[in-house]
Formats: C-alpha cells, structure tokens, sequence
C-alpha cells in the first residue's frame, strides 16, 4: 500500500522541529517530528518507528496535517460520560460540606463522603460511591482534613488559665535544668571512691 504524501508545505523541516519543540504536549510534538522525518527522505516506517507509532497511525496523522496544518496534529477534546450533578447540584452540595453537618437532620456531627452520597441521593435522586464524590470535592479545592478531637466536657475558659500559668520556657532555663540533673546524677564515681568501696 503506497503512503499518503504529505502535500502541505507552508513549513520547513526545521520549522516542524522547532514547532515540535514549542508544543506543550508531547503526543503532539511525536506527530509533527514524524512528519518531519517524512518530509526529510525517512522511509514510513522508520519514521512512524522512531515516534513510537504504526505505519497506519502514521497515515492517519498525515491526513489530518495535510487538511488542518499543526493543529490537526494535537488530541481533540474527549467528549466523555456527562457528568452526575450539574454545576448547581455541586455547588449546593459544597453548601453543606460549608455549613457542616446538623445532628438532629443528617444523624451525624460531621460529614464522611458516605454521608454525602447518601445525602446526594436523597435530595437529588442520582446514586454516587465515595470516590466521585471525593473527586467533586478534590477538583473544587477541598481537601480531607480531620479536626483536632476535642473531650464534649472541655473547657476552653480553663484551658486559656492553664497556659498562663505554664513557666515561660527559655534555651537558658533548659541549659541550667540539664546541668542539674547531672549535678545529682551524671557524674562517674572517681577512682579512689571505688577502691574505698571495694
């Protein structure tokens, strides 16, 4: 099967692998080095080889740099599964992770993602596992952070008063503490206190 030529020739061999160089993504830059290759005398399949593609795929991507230039050589978008919740849904549902959960409605004092995804199923009546839901939170800039666990008893007034009176600590006070422990405990027995001993 004879290649397809490539007949698009607004660029230089040099101008490709200058353009190869510039582009951000490295499939792209693969594609133009190989049209490259071609254009500078490589047989097809060195050149589709040497960039990591078949001689087929090769083909393909000539077509599309012959119809739209260097822009035909980057991926186009992936349209994909739509999403679960629209971008209201998810904004409400950042309202609550905000507003933190109420015992009396949701059961719990804080929210867990099994928490949400029950939640989410309830008021809008779309099923979601953890994991989607911790990648809304994630892409909207939410990170798993655990508050510190506080006693329900604790006293804050009481905790502010046992600071005050805490000793202010200082490198002085800490050198002078050192050095009388080992006043009273560090020091070796001389040796004519041992053999008085023995």
């Amino acid at each position: 099967m004879a290649g397809v030529a490539v007949s698009r020739m607004d660029l230089s061999v040099a101008e490709l692998r200058a353009a190869a160089k510039r582009a951000g993504d490295t499939r792209q830059a693969c594609r133009i080095l190989a049209i490259a290759m071609v254009l500078e005398g490589y047989s097809r399949e060195a050149a589709a080889t040497a960039c990591g593609m078949d001689r087929q795929t090769l083909r393909d991507w000539v077509h599309r740099y012959n119809q739209e230039g260097l822009a035909g050589l980057a991926d186009r978008p992936r349209s994909g599964r739509p999403a679960r919740l629209n971008r209201q849904q998810e904004d409400e549902v950042l309202g609550w992770v905000e507003a933190g959960a109420d015992l009396a409605v949701d059961g719990v004092v804080r929210f867990r993602l099994v928490d949400l995804c029950k939640r989410i199923g309830e008021r809008f009546g779309v099923a979601l596992n953890e994991d989607t839901v911790g990648q809304i939170l994630r892409r909207r800039g939410y990170r798993r952070l655990s508050a510190r666990p506080q006693h329900p008893q604790a006293d804050p007034a009481a905790q502010e008063a046992f600071k005050k009176t805490l000793p202010i600590w200082s490198p002085k006070l800490w050198k002078g503490a050192r050095l009388a422990g080992r006043l009273r405990y560090g020091f070796k027995t001389r040796p004519g206190l041992a053999s008085k001993a023995t």
